[in-house]
């Protein structure tokens, strides 16, 4: 099967019954190889009312290469990158961890359960990591801070996520005080 079939047979399973709180499309028909992806923040969680916008990016040699997912939207966790890029850390979108068998459902799904349960052990924000671990009260304040600031409204994938506010650096999250720019 080529990529392109595939990628459509997996588009068509991840619309027709996408999991909870998951909305996929495209931004561009003629291209299945960049989707958009409106997660709602779970319930119970200090992301709940939150909309949050993934992009994923298939490559080419997809599904013998892993896809890139990224957050379009500014979000305060310790697995994703607290700067313009929103890289998260995902073990099985890992090179070394990747399965041409894994199927984009299951990657969202496990978006999802990072928002649910942070993987503070396996962290690209080693600061959020260490008060997700010592301060629960205080993360939980910081994360709905920017859901608050970040995510309510319509996602926007296109504009910039903006810069850190002054005291913050790119990078590491900052110094723990306020949230930083970005997008909605």
């Amino acid at each position: 099967m080529s990529s392109q079939k595939r990628i459509a047979k997996e588009l068509v399973e991840c619309t027709a019954s996408p999991p909870t709180g998951i909305t996929v499309s495209l931004p561009n028909d003629s291209d299945v190889h960049k989707w958009h992806v409106v997660l709602d923040g779970p319930e119970g969680t200090a992301y709940a009312g939150g909309r949050f916008g993934l992009v994923v990016s298939l490559p080419i040699e997809y599904p013998f290469k892993a896809p890139a997912v990224t957050f379009a939207t500014r979000i305060y966790h310790p697995n994703v990158t607290n700067d313009s890029l929103g890289s998260i850390c995902l073990g099985l979108l890992k090179s070394e961890n990747w399965k041409p068998s894994t199927r984009l459902l299951s990657v969202l799904e496990a978006v999802r359960n990072l928002l649910a349960e942070p993987q503070p052990d396996d962290p690209l924000e080693a600061r959020i990591a260490d008060e997700y671990r010592r301060d629960r009260r205080e993360f939980d304040k910081n994360a709905r801070s920017y859901v608050a600031r970040y995510a309510k409204g319509p996602v926007k994938f296109d504009a910039p996520r903006g810069e850190p506010a002054a005291g913050e650096r790119e990078g590491n999250g900052g110094d723990g005080g306020g949230a930083s720019g970005g997008r909605a």
